[in-house]
């Protein structure tokens, strides 16, 4: 099965034959490279003109970090799936509003879809007890640790009438005019969901606030950041192995911006990607206040902080869930491209594009 493979310390990564090779100050080590998805730099690591052939030749996209954990950019090797048809579809989809604000909406939907099931979860964990697996993990939320059965009500109360809010807003997207107006509406979704985060943890070190970004002003602000940026680039990797253009997107406008399409998929696996991961390892003590450090007027997590949160986010990209239509077990990662098969599908105009939706 192939792997991601992350680069943390300083050092050069080169071609050795038909293997790649990173030479750091402690050690050489070697990697088959039939067995890489795709490569995360986030130390300093030096690569040749001869490397980036070599990555092209076996289509391994390599994504770039910051000293601060920011993403930088992405050697996007030339595309070896070409479709002028695909293409031509996707780009009349942009251009056709009534076909883009479908599509648009689907992303929304099925975002504010995925919030609503994260926050039913917890919900329904409410006075469980960890029990060390996953799941128990992710459902062990400080509310149920609390004696006062006052501050348990509340907080089951506050994400019931969370929930109800969210059901709202997605009743709202059908009454949209226009992008802008479905894109307040999953603002204003995702600030409830934000909001409930505090009620999940429970945890006086990790306080939401309020969202902040570049830079980051709490410890929880700069997991979120950080988690959503790797999500960004994972479902990158995915799309250059279809036919999709990652250039235009639909519910983000493709302008300037190198990339939009991967930021519309990521809509739908934030909340089951980076948010419950990140709810397990401040819940399980993974990441603690330690973690993080205050640098430029912000947070930013440590390098062992994005150690820590890499490690655990590979171990869930490789766990598998049953897809209830395709009757087996697929893995986190494999859900993301089938997601942008269906996309591709509605293009062909083979299949309405419905957005996936997690039952747990």
């Amino acid at each position: 099965m192939k792997r991601s493979l992350y680069l943390f310390r300083s050092g050069e990564l080169r071609r050795k034959d038909n293997s790649l090779c990173f030479v750091s100050e402690e050690r050489t080590k070697h990697f088959p490279v039939e067995n890489i998805e795709d490569i995360y730099v986030f130390g300093e690591v030096e690569v040749s003109k001869k490397l980036l052939e070599f990555l092209s030749e076996k289509h391994i996209c390599l994504h770039f970090f910051n000293y601060y954990g920011y993403y930088v950019g992405t050697f996007y090797p030339r595309e070896h799936l070409n479709a002028g048809c695909v293409l031509v579809r996707q780009a009349e989809h942009y251009l056709d509003p009534a076909k883009r604000m479908r599509l648009a909406s689907a992303f929304v939907r099925g975002a504010i879809g995925q919030m609503a099931q994260v926050l039913r979860y917890y919900y329904n964990r409410a006075g469980h007890k960890d029990t060390g697996d996953e799941t128990a993990a992710d459902g062990d939320i400080d509310i149920n640790r609390d004696k006062d059965m006052g501050v348990r009500k509340a907080g089951k109360a506050f994400l019931a009438a969370t929930l109800a809010k969210l059901e709202q807003d997605a009743a709202a997207i059908d009454e949209c005019a226009g992008i802008a107006e479905l894109m307040a509406v999953e603002g204003h979704a995702r600030e409830r969901y934000y909001a409930a985060f505090d009620v999940i943890l429970g945890n006086p070190d990790f306080l939401f606030e309020k969202r902040t970004k570049n830079p980051p002003l709490n410890r929880l602000n700069a997991l979120i950041s950080f988690g959503n940026s790797v999500c960004y680039t994972i479902v990158l990797s995915e799309i250059y192995k279809t036919y999709l253009d990652p250039r235009i997107g639909f519910l983000h406008t493709s302008n300037f911006r190198r990339f939009s399409l991967n930021l519309d998929v990521a809509e739908i696996f934030k909340p089951i990607m980076v948010d419950r991961l990140i709810f397990t390892l401040i819940n399980k003590n993974m990441i603690t206040k330690d973690d993080f450090d205050r640098r430029v007027g912000g947070v930013m997590l440590t390098e062992a902080g994005r150690r820590t949160f890499i490690e655990e986010l590979d171990k869930r990209m490789q766990t598998t869930v049953r897809h209830r239509h395709l009757g087996k077990s697929v893995s986190y990662r494999r859900l993301i491209r089938l997601e942008l098969y269906k996309l591709q599908k509605h293009l062909l105009g083979e299949k309405e594009y419905e957005p996936y939706r997690s039952l747990w």
